[in-house]
């Protein structure tokens, strides 16, 4: 299955609706949206058990917060409640593109 945001698909459980919460404190410090509208989140699936899957990208390969990003995400999502382990996947296929905002972040950047 191509990789798309996960801003597209509906939260499928309660515990990926509080990490999808969760996300959206989590900003990218050069543009003033949050990481999950910006299309950054690829895929984020919840097992039963609570072991968290994330796949996803930033802005740009140089981007400045490459290093601590993926840590701001993986801590956010695993502070959710009934979460019990995260594992993140910084992929860069498909590239970011403004195509990936959601609606919201449209509106906001007034595009």
């Amino acid at each position: 299955m191509p990789l798309e945001p996960e801003h597209r698909r509906e939260p499928d459980s309660p515990a990926k609706e509080r990490a999808i919460a969760a996300l959206r404190d989590v900003f990218d410090p050069e543009i003033p949206i949050n990481i999950f509208d910006l299309g950054l989140i690829y895929r984020l699936d919840i097992s039963p058990e609570g072991h968290a899957e994330i796949v996803m990208t930033l802005t740009s390969p140089n981007c400045p917060v490459a290093e601590s990003l993926p840590g701001d995400v993986e801590r956010a999502v695993a502070g959710v409640e009934g979460v019990k382990s995260t594992h993140l996947e910084l992929v860069w296929d498909p590239p970011f593109s403004m195509e990936m905002l959601s609606e919201a972040a449209r509106l906001q950047l007034n595009l």
